[in-house]
């Protein structure tokens, strides 16, 4: 139980750490400046705790995970092309949002809900800052949200303990109950 609480205290110091560090942005605001941040510390933080636990399997877990919103949130920024509540292009969805739930879901899924509680609350900050920021609508930030959340569910397995996952082929259908040791 230590060592969980250790993490989640690790998890956000380094969060707040990287809130401390100077960005130029564009625009004013300290909620952008902050979201901005947090839009790359919770990545950082992610593939830390990788790191952290000696977790091989989980970084590729997470590298597939943020590929697949990556590529899924470029690929619909690119042939969509919406406008920006600022007048700019490539609103719909938010990367800043897929990239931060992707991680939020990798950490919950991966780790357990001590952790991924701290997570979300960073995602939704960052989602938060973006419509703050004229950046996005509501709709380009959930979306962004989905699709990070969709990513890093297919591809993350719980560290340790019980996973059930439904199964199905053209033929079967059924639950799929395993244990990671």
């Amino acid at each position: 139980m230590k060592r969980c609480h250790l993490h989640s205290r690790l998890l956000l110091f380094g969060m707040l750490i990287c809130l401390s560090v100077d960005i130029d942005v564009h625009a004013a605001g300290g909620i952008e400046t902050a979201g901005d941040a947090l839009a790359i510390a919770l990545p950082a933080a992610a593939a830390g705790l990788t790191f952290g636990f000696r977790d091989g399997q989980g970084a590729l877990q997470f590298g597939e995970s943020e590929a697949l919103a990556l590529g899924v949130t470029y690929g619909l920024k690119w042939t969509i092309d919406g406008k920006r509540p600022n007048g700019d292009n490539q609103s719909f969805p938010s990367a800043h949002a897929s990239t931060s739930f992707v991680s939020a879901e990798f950490i919950r899924k991966r780790y357990g809900w001590d952790y991924g509680i701290p997570a979300y609350i960073v995602a939704t900050f960052v989602a938060y800052s973006r419509v703050e920021a004229k950046q996005h609508y509501a709709h380009d930030v959930i979306a962004g949200a989905a699709i990070g959340i969709g990513s890093s569910y297919l591809f993350t397995y719980p560290y340790k303990g019980w996973h059930i996952q439904p199964e199905a082929d053209h033929e079967h259908y059924g639950i799929r109950l395993t244990r990671a040791w």
